[in-house]
């Protein structure tokens, strides 16, 4: 049983998928996780079983084509948001992505190209999230995803007059925890084919 599940988990995320994909040639979130879902639809499903009041999918005009035209379907929590400016970075994403939130409260932010969703750093994050305004997993001391934000940071997003600020400046505003994680998986980043066969032994 997660230690948070004795109570309603009050959290929502925001999921960055709005690169380009350059190099690896193919939108992140369509490549497939399992023979059912994409990456996209995997960690959407895995944030809605865990208790995710919305979710919030940032994606650039390109991949949200792609998600029509291979009809994907998403959960009715779930609002597609899209970024026309992806070469502004996560910054900016993450600025759309508050903005689109109804609620100022904690926030996962997943990048979506590591779509490996751990349920125990979940919970070791949330479990922390009055300690910080901004939690990050920490594997072998080396800091990885996703991480955790508070109401606070939302709400100053969507305050703020900056869209191409760099986000490891806007964060480092805030109080910060590292929470160490046994799950070395935190630390996956997924930009190349090759990475992708290395984690999916695809030939």
């Amino acid at each position: 049983m997660n230690k948070t599940s004795e109570k309603q988990k009050d959290f929502s995320v925001i999921v960055l998928a709005a690169g380009k994909s350059e190099r690896v040639g193919y939108p992140k979130l369509l490549l497939k996780y399992d023979e059912c879902n994409t990456f996209i639809e995997h960690i959407i499903k895995e944030y809605s079983h865990f208790g995710a009041k919305e979710i919030i999918a940032v994606v650039n005009t390109a991949s949200e084509g792609s998600l029509r035209k291979h009809q994907v379907k998403l959960s009715a929590n779930v609002k597609l948001t899209i970024n026309t400016h992806p070469e502004w970075h996560r910054f900016y994403s993450l600025k759309l992505g508050a903005k689109s939130l109804t609620e100022n409260h904690s926030v996962f932010v997943h990048n979506v190209d590591n779509p490996f969703v751990n349920y125990e750093v979940l919970d070791e994050l949330i479990g922390s999230a009055d300690k910080a305004g901004y939690l990050s997993p920490e594997y072998d001391r080396k800091g990885g995803h996703p991480f955790l934000i508070s109401g606070k940071i939302i709400q100053d997003l969507k305050d703020s007059e900056s869209n191409q600020m760099h986000l490891k400046e806007f964060l480092n505003q805030y109080s910060a925890l590292k929470v160490p994680v046994k799950d070395k998986n935190i630390l996956v980043n997924i930009n190349t084919l090759e990475e992708y066969r290395k984690y999916f032994k695809k030939n």
